[in-house]
């Protein structure tokens, strides 16, 4: 059974990074693909990027696309999503999520694995 563990969550002011991490147990990460997703309060769980188990392909939400970066480490069983440039807009709960591949588009239903969440705010 896969699971997943995501970290580097916090407070961060506008125009700061941060990156998270995602480490897998149970299983080994590379017969997967991963995905980020990520729930503000009142909203729906939105899909932010996705990358797939060799790393040879990934996608962006629009609204991150420039500024978040996905990247695997598959030898440390991680995947990584560096976050630069924040606005308040990007303050939500970010959960990793595990599926067979990347679909398009990036919706919750086809991951069959997740995280318990990471906050992150920005905020001055």
């Amino acid at each position: 059974q896969l699971q997943l563990v995501e970290s580097g969550g916090g407070l961060v002011q506008p125009g700061g990074s941060l990156r998270l991490s995602c480490v897998a147990s149970g299983t080994t990460l590379e017969d997967y693909a991963l995905g980020w997703f990520r729930q503000a309060p009142g909203k729906e769980r939105e899909g932010v990027s996705c990358i797939t188990s060799r790393g040879g392909s990934t996608n962006y939400a629009d609204s991150v696309k420039g500024r978040f970066t996905i990247s695997r480490d598959n030898a440390k069983n991680t995947v990584y999503l560096q976050m630069n440039k924040l606005n308040a807009e990007d303050t939500a709960v970010y959960y990793c999520a595990a599926s067979l591949g990347c679909p398009e588009p990036l919706v919750s239903i086809w991951f069959d694995y997740w995280g318990q969440g990471t906050q992150v705010t920005v905020s001055s």
